[in-house]
């Protein structure tokens, strides 16, 4: 297998250090190191640079996930391509486990992310408007490189969650998720202590929005848009009746919350009929190619 790993970060200098030990240690020496960096103030190019396992180097200008995969993507060159993010350091068996995957036929290999604010264990899989759908974590995943250019690499409307997006137009083109308890990343440096609290309005807006690209206008988006929405209302009214939040805070969650979900719906639908093809992907990798402000390439 000949591998490409492609290592988002953001002002997180020291633990990337941790990610780029672990991936020279224990990866094979022929493995593609590609680091997007961006846009970081604490010295992370330099120290990039500094290094000679990182292949490429590439400064972006925007915050955003799927743009900082894809931009990674466009620098990648072999035939399966991992995403991590620059926050995990990967355990011995995490090369051998995307190895046997792709070895015995799946499309995409996962795996869990321990410690962080991103951590997450698996996730069953689920029947959303006749198709089954297994989730994958966006920082611990790889890809065949077919797959990626069917999909057209990560929706980059999304600022958020574009993994989710990602594993919905996977399924509905029949590419097959394994997870692997052995293809395991965790955060190897101390958290600043605590879990921002969610944009609810990002977070909303970004479902609905899958939702109504993915499925388009059928009452079953609508429905379980609403239903997330009700459980997440009913969790922070919780809240609110022990004192861990004000009903200024709650009001202004919910009013943003319906506002966003309006405009992902609208958005989501808008998506659907610019791509009608089933890739789904009007704002993927091949809609622009100016993602770059930089590139280090010393290969």
């Amino acid at each position: 297998m000949e591998l490409s790993v492609v290592v988002s970060t953001l002002n997180d200098r020291e633990r990337l250090l941790s990610c780029l030990d672990a991936l020279e240690e224990r990866t094979p020496s022929s493995t593609e190191i590609i680091v997007v960096n961006g846009p970081s103030s604490d010295g992370t190019t330099g120290v990039v640079r500094e290094r000679d396992d990182v292949d490429v180097l590439v400064e972006i200008s925007e915050r955003n996930a799927g743009v900082s995969r894809n931009a990674g993507l466009e620098q990648a060159t072999r035939d399966v391509v991992a995403f991590l993010d620059g926050e995990y350091a990967i355990d011995h068996s995490w090369y051998p486990a995307i190895n046997e995957g792709i070895g015995d036929g799946a499309n995409i290999v996962t795996g869990p992310v321990t410690g962080g604010p991103g951590g997450s264990e698996l996730r069953s899989p689920q029947r959303v408007g006749g198709r089954t759908v297994t989730q994958f974590h966006g920082d611990n995943v790889a890809f065949e490189r077919p797959v990626l250019e069917t999909l057209d690499g990560f929706d980059e409307y999304l600022e958020a969650a574009g993994e989710r997006d990602c594993a919905h137009r996977a399924a509905d083109l029949g590419y097959e998720v394994s997870w692997d308890a052995a293809m395991a990343a965790r955060c190897e440096v101390g958290t600043d202590g605590g879990r921002a609290d969610p944009d609810w309005g990002e977070t909303y807006r970004s479902m609905a929005y899958r939702l109504a690209k993915n499925y388009g206008p059928r009452p079953s988006v609508v429905v379980r848009t609403g239903n997330s929405a009700v459980r997440d209302g009913i969790a922070a009214a919780r809240r609110l009746a022990s004192g861990d939040a004000t009903p200024t805070d709650w009001l202004s969650d919910g009013t943003d919350v319906s506002r966003n979900v309006a405009r992902g719906l609208l958005d989501g639908l808008r998506a659907r009929y610019a791509d009608r093809s089933k890739r789904r992907n009007p704002h993927g990798l091949s809609a622009r190619h100016d993602r770059a402000v930089q590139i280090y390439d010393r290969r």
